[in-house]
């Protein structure tokens, strides 16, 4: 999954309607070409490959200030169900890479909070198993030393166990946070960040 596919979706989604610029000038107030490496050109190459896909749509074409002519998009019907899915794989799937779960968390509002909870619990089910798992290795290892596993292998069984423990202390957090009714989101009352303008 493509962290560029999903926040490049969701802007557009956001503004019902948005130029390469506007998705471009976003991105970069959450500082995403930090966090997810997006680039000015992965955005336009973005916008192109899903207007091709059917994602999106060519909806106006502006008038460039000096430079070349801006072409406003819009999500399409398969769009708003390719952003759907891409959304729910990165908030539940712990394989996927921190820049795709970071989109997602950017832009978790916008889906429905009982439906974000259980996605997120879903993660949180794999992320406990990879703590066992790294614990079960570091035990294992000690037999292992003495048909010749070197023992300093050991510390890849403990980064592994330290970062799977920060990810569960802060999703433990968070789910927290979401079943204690913070955050606006898009089933209820309020301006929930990322939601389409009504039409």
């Amino acid at each position: 999954m493509s962290a560029t596919r999903l926040l490049v979706l969701g802007v557009v989604r956001m503004y019902g309607r948005a130029h390469g610029y506007q998705v471009r000038r976003e991105l970069l107030s959450w500082s995403a070409d930090k966090w997810a490496n997006v680039q000015p050109g992965s955005i336009y190459h973005a916008l192109k490959k899903m207007t091709t896909e059917e994602l999106l749509e060519q909806v106006d074409v502006e008038p460039g200030d000096g430079g070349p002519d801006r072409v406003a998009y819009r999500l399409t019907g398969v769009g708003e169900q390719e952003y759907q899915v891409l959304l729910a794989k990165a908030l539940s799937d712990p394989e996927l890479n921190h820049p795709d779960l970071s989109a997602a968390i950017s832009l978790m509002t916008t889906l429905p909070r009982a439906r974000v909870i259980n996605l997120l619990r879903h993660r949180l089910v794999h992320l406990e198993a990879e703590q066992r798992r790294a614990k079960l290795m570091l035990e294992e290892l000690k037999a292992s030393v003495e048909l010749g596993t070197p023992e300093h292998v050991g510390e890849l069984y403990r980064l592994w166990g330290g970062i799977t423990d920060a990810s569960l202390t802060w999703l433990e957090g968070l789910l927290a946070r979401l079943e204690a009714g913070e955050y606006v989101m898009a089933d209820e009352a309020g301006n929930a960040f990322g939601e389409p303008p009504a039409r």
